[in-house]
């Protein structure tokens, strides 16, 4: 583990705010002190000299899908190459939706079953979304019981698959959840659409898998957002946030419902801002087949634009990876086969910053906002986590703005056979990445232990809104 001490010097910290050229001092995983110049310190102490770097808190991915059992398929990273790979490109802490347990089961089920699958394997610091699977008395009994005692203040909803909601359970979910203090996250698609829209392609034989994205059109994904913050508002402006937004329609509703100050937020992916439905023509287009599906090209600067007018609020990745080589072959002659999902959580920063920050679409502080301190915010982590603030977790990213990289597979750290950015060149790279100060990435090297990753148990949700702007 190395010396409890650590100061960081020549750097330029940077948070949701501001960047300065100050000196952090780490204790026992806390910071300690920020200031420019710093004297007193341990003897031990271990000193990283952060010349030409951005010193920033640690990324938070709230959207990863680690060791779940889609049906078909289980997902090939764990909670310990996942956490990981996290690890290595500069996040800290992951919040992961977890996966659908058996018929029937209450709410705690997949909660103590995830822990399991967490406890000894994740190398830094953890929580999960609850997952509904469907709405009766005791569901909705549970409800206050997993946000104040468990912890678990954010709750996920599906308006298709296996365990969709109908509209009625829906706003039960949101007028309880509400009312305990948790967040609704919901995964929008109009089943009734996906349904229809499948069946005909697979009855004219169209089943490559260029046909998943035609399966799963924009106005499928926008009329389920508009549809559930309509609920929401009737619900007593409950809160709702977005998940995985791929398009200008669903952005359009969401600020329309932000601009008469409804409680709605969103995340968008990487993959909608840098990937586009032009990937389901190339010979290896399983790689892409996940839901959303990957829009046209012309979807990424609405997306951009929400970023930069803060609309949008978080970016996360929605890590959900398969094996090109085996898994994802099942859908080789029938998209419908094809698990859903991609990796994507090592490569979020560097895709951000070089994107965003070095082609001036978006500041630092932007940047730090968007990847930590907004996710840190609305999942109930601030100020423990997201922010260099005195008492807050030592957890950092130390972050070169020119170092460049080509992606590729190679120098990844999950369990996938493939990255969707192959080839892609990046300007920006994590370099260093500190645990609760304990350095667990540097330079490409794993340095972290399994097991060393803690469960957070989060705040509220109606205590966490009082630091969200």
């Amino acid at each position: 583990m190395g010396s409890t001490s650590t100061l960081i010097i020549n750097g330029t910290l940077v948070d949701d705010q501001k960047q300065a050229k100050q000196e952090l001092l780490i204790l026992d995983g806390k910071i300690a002190c920020i200031d420019t110049k710093i004297t007193d310190y341990p003897e031990d102490c271990q000193i990283i000299d952060a010349q030409g770097l951005y010193v920033m808190p640690g990324g938070i991915d709230v959207h990863t899908h680690f060791n779940i059992d889609v049906g078909i398929a289980r997902s090939i990273d764990d909670f310990y190459t996942g956490t990981r790979a996290a690890a290595c490109g500069g996040t800290t802490t992951i919040i992961d939706h977890m996966g659908f347990g058996p018929k029937g089961c209450d709410l705690f089920h997949q909660l103590n079953v995830y822990k399991e699958y967490a406890k000894d394997m994740a190398v830094i610091d953890y929580s999960f979304h609850g997952v509904i699977q469907h709405i009766d008395d005791e569901i909705l009994s549970q409800m206050s019981a997993m946000v104040h005692e468990e912890g678990i203040s954010s709750f996920k909803i599906y308006l298709t698959y296996l365990y969709k909601l109908e509209d009625k359970e829906v706003l039960e979910a949101l007028s309880e959840l509400s009312r305990v203090g948790a967040l609704t996250t919901v995964h929008p698609e109009n089943d009734a659409a996906v349904t229809m829209a499948r069946q005909k392609l697979i009855d004219e034989g169209k089943t490559s898998a260029k046909y998943h994205g035609i399966s799963r059109p924009i106005a499928c994904e926008a009329e389920a957002i508009a549809r559930t913050i309509n609920l929401a508002n009737i619900a007593d402006n409950a809160p709702l946030y977005i998940v995985h937004l791929s398009n200008g329609l669903g952005l359009d509703y969401i600020r329309l419902a932000r601009q008469s100050n409804q409680n709605v937020w969103a995340e968008t992916c990487p993959q909608y801002l840098f990937l586009d439905e032009s990937y389901y023509e190339h010979e290896d287009g399983l790689k892409y087949v996940m839901s959303p599906p990957l829009r046209a090209i012309e979807e990424q600067d609405k997306l951009w634009q929400g970023l930069m007018d803060k609309t949008i609020d978080t970016v996360a990745t929605d890590h959900c990876s398969f094996s090109f080589a085996e898994q994802k072959q099942q859908g080789k002659d029938n998209f419908c086969r094809c698990p859903n999902g991609m990796p994507g959580v090592e490569t979020r920063m560097p895709l951000m910053f070089s994107e965003g920050v070095v082609k001036g679409k978006i500041s630092p502080s932007r940047f730090v906002e968007l990847n930590s301190t907004a996710p840190a915010k609305l999942f109930g982590l601030y100020p423990q986590k997201g922010c260099l603030y005195l008492g807050s977790d030592a957890d950092l990213v130390l972050f070169d703005p020119e170092l460049q990289v080509n992606i590729s597979h190679d120098i990844l750290h999950d369990n996938s056979d493939y990255t969707p950015f192959e080839a892609h060149p990046v300007t920006g790279w994590p370099v260093m990445t500190i645990s609760r100060g304990v350095v667990v990435a540097s330079n490409g090297e794993f340095l972290g232990t399994a097991g060393a990753g803690r469960f957070l148990h989060r705040a509220p949700f109606n205590k966490a809104i009082n630091q969200i702007n």
